[in-house]
């Protein structure tokens, strides 16, 4: 737990947010925050034309033509970062330059170094930084975290995820263009990756193969990580065919299964070790389900805290440094690199 120096808590419903950017992930963000109740204060796009539709769409009162304008509003508690993996870092370290708290999307930058560099400087003004791992604080994650804690099925050996989805081929597209970081390893991968990480914890050896589309950009990536707990994660992901997007966490006394989308909110089962059904979670969720990471935000924020232990800033540095040891066997290397 890690306190914000001379900071007075704050009730949760107190708590502002400002949006970076209007792309896809910013409107299902948004849209979930004002569902559940947050207060989202403004929103700040480079072109003044984008913020406005944005905030007239979403009711927003206020809209900015640059990220500084955004970020320098006295009204905005929380800066919600959701521009292409490369920008996170400069983005991140804007808003906290400014005195903000960030929810910087995954992957939360484009390396380990970066993210070293945005997390040391958010500690260093004793701000909130924290990826926007959202599935990490969904409802049949906890539960899986609590079967797996209780030992219901015992010594945990190994896990299982995909993320496979069929993505636009068009070369132009932030998720084929190599200037923008795009790939399946940032866009899919990570969240198969760092699901291992939180279930199995830190990685000790690397494993990884990939295919690559005409503009250079990984189309595939599959993965075989050892844990330094001795347990072995598995994934693939692919930004060019749809699979069944299931997850398996075998032990020694039973297995895991998450239903299809196993990121999202999903049914889960667990099984004995003679293969019979033995619990299982299947709470309903609204929206989306990225309300839950913002609640944990302002939960934090409200107590006077920084650091959340589902998604700690350390982790998301762990998660970076495996993927840039990935990125390694595969050969890929962004060109700002």
């Amino acid at each position: 737990m890690t306190t914000v120096p001379g900071s007075s808590p704050r009730s949760e419903g107190a708590i502002t947010w400002g949006i970076l950017a209007t792309g896809g992930i910013a409107r299902v963000f948004t849209q979930d925050l004002l569902a559940h109740g947050h207060r989202v204060e403004a929103v700040g796009s480079r072109s003044a034309a984008s913020a406005s539709s944005f905030a007239a769409t979403f009711g927003i009162r206020r809209a900015y033509g640059s990220y500084k304008e955004l970020v320098t509003d006295p009204r905005v508690d929380v800066v919600y970062i959701a521009t292409p993996h490369n920008f996170h870092a400069a983005n991140a370290v804007l808003a906290l330059q400014a005195g903000k708290h960030v929810l910087v999307e995954k992957a939360f930058t484009l390396n380990a170094a970066q993210a070293r560099e945005v997390v040391e400087f958010g500690a260093a003004n004793g701000r909130l930084v924290m990826e926007a791992m959202w599935t990490r604080f969904l409802p049949h994650m906890r539960q899986v975290r609590s079967w797996i804690q209780a030992g219901r099925i015992g010594e945990v050996r190994s896990l299982h995820a995909d993320h496979t989805q069929r993505l636009p081929l068009d070369d132009a597209h932030r998720l084929n263009n190599p200037a923008l970081a795009g790939g399946a390893l940032l866009d899919l991968g990570v969240y198969p990756i760092s699901f291992a990480h939180d279930l199995l914890g830190p990685v000790h050896e690397v494993h990884a193969v990939a295919t690559f589309k005409p503009t250079g950009v990984d189309g595939s990536v599959a993965t075989v990580l050892r844990h330094t707990s001795g347990a072995v994660s598995t994934s693939y992901s692919s930004a060019e065919t749809r699979g069944p997007n299931r997850a398996t966490i075998l032990g020694t006394e039973g297995r895991i299964e998450i239903d299809a989308t196993w990121y999202a909110p999903a049914p889960v089962t667990l099984y004995d070790a003679d293969n019979q059904p033995a619990d299982r979670f299947d709470e309903p969720v609204t929206g989306r389900g990225m309300q839950f990471q913002a609640a944990e935000v302002e939960r934090l924020l409200g107590r006077g805290e920084t650091v959340s232990a589902l998604m700690s800033p350390a982790d998301s540095v762990a998660v970076m440094a495996t993927m840039d040891v990935v990125r390694r066997r595969i050969g890929l290397r962004y060109p700002e690199e």
